[in-house]
């Protein structure tokens, strides 16, 4: 049985944290047009290479802020992604986290910026990259002060590039091969995931519908494709060559969305989901929907499903979507 995402446990993290920030340097106007969006993009000092500092360890996962506004669509590289983590934000709207470990596509993006709340998703890989556009200038500590890599604009200008074809801010792109040489491989993937048979049971589903407060996700069994089609607040969505987005599995995870201390350039109050502790969740695949419960103890662990009677829920093959959501 293939591993998607596995324990930590005694996995050894590595002691010693990345070198520290350099003097601030000025961004250059062209590329920092659209960074200092009304939700608190902003600009970080010059840095090392993000995989300077990691002494011949293994190569991290990258994890990548996706924007999920309608002007934003159709998003670039999530079909190449291994697991997409839906968030809530501020308004109801949500926002994308793609990860990738397998494989990686020639661009990434729309690129937006950083909430509180990913600091403790991400405690589950090794010290992962973290490509984001900014952040809201007292979330940047708390950033640099995370066991993981920032990549943004700032540090990493030459990863990103801008569409002209779109308007700022939702025209940012990442190239994952100005960050990575080479794809990390199926270890770095510590989601707590296991490739496996189905469980038994299960209700069979032609269409299954996630609400947020502003934003809606609809799966939709395809037998030809073997997976679901996702549709994103009522149009099917695709890929920028026009393609169906398909998820392998679709993991629906009841979890607490409470206030947190930041707000937008509005005044809205951030969001904060938390991933830590355990509940109900819904695990479709095959057609199929099961009812589950999902447990992580602790951030540095990764996120186990089981059935009513405690056995594992395993996923397919295949591109797993998790949904945070804190009711349906």
């Amino acid at each position: 049985m293939a591993t998607v995402g596995t324990e930590r446990g005694a996995r050894r993290r590595r002691g010693g944290r990345r070198a520290g920030v350099l003097l601030a340097a000025v961004l250059a106007a062209g590329l920092a047009a659209g960074c200092t969006s009304g939700d608190g993009d902003d600009g970080r000092g010059a840095r090392e290479s993000p995989t300077a500092t990691r002494d011949g360890a293994a190569p991290p996962a990258l994890a990548v802020k996706i924007d999920n506004a309608p002007a934003a669509r159709p998003q670039a590289g999530l079909d190449a992604a291994d697991v997409v983590y839906v968030e809530q934000v501020e308004g109801g709207l949500s926002r994308l986290m793609a990860v990738y470990a397998t494989r990686l596509p020639e661009s990434v993006g729309p690129v937006r910026s950083a909430r509180e709340s990913d600091l403790e998703l991400l405690r589950q890989f090794d010290e992962p990259l973290l490509a984001f556009s900014g952040a809201q200038s007292k979330l940047l500590p708390l950033i640099d002060e995370a066991p993981l890599t920032p990549v943004d604009p700032a540090s990493e200008a030459d990863a990103f590039d801008r569409d002209p074809g779109r308007a700022a801010p939702h025209n940012l792109f990442l190239r994952p091969d100005r960050v990575l040489d080479d794809p990390p491989g199926e270890a770095a993937l510590t989601t707590g995931f296991r490739e496996g048979p189905a469980p038994s049971g299960g209700t069979p589903e032609e269409e299954v519908t996630v609400r947020f407060p502003a934003a809606r996700f609809t799966f939709t069994w395809s037998d030809a494709d073997g997976r679901w089609r996702v549709s994103m607040d009522g149009s099917p969505a695709t890929t920028r060559d026009g393609d169906r987005l398909t998820a392998a599995t679709v993991v629906v995870q009841d979890v607490t969305v409470r206030r947190s201390g930041f707000r937008d350039f509005l005044g809205n109050n951030t969001p904060y989901t938390e991933t830590v502790g355990s509940g109900k969740a819904t695990v479709l695949r095959d057609g199929r929907a099961h009812p589950a419960s999902w447990s992580r103890p602790a951030a540095e662990d990764g996120t186990s499903l089981t059935t009513p009677d405690g056995d594992p829920v395993n996923v397919a093959p295949g591109p797993v979507w998790v949904l945070l959501t804190s009711g349906r």
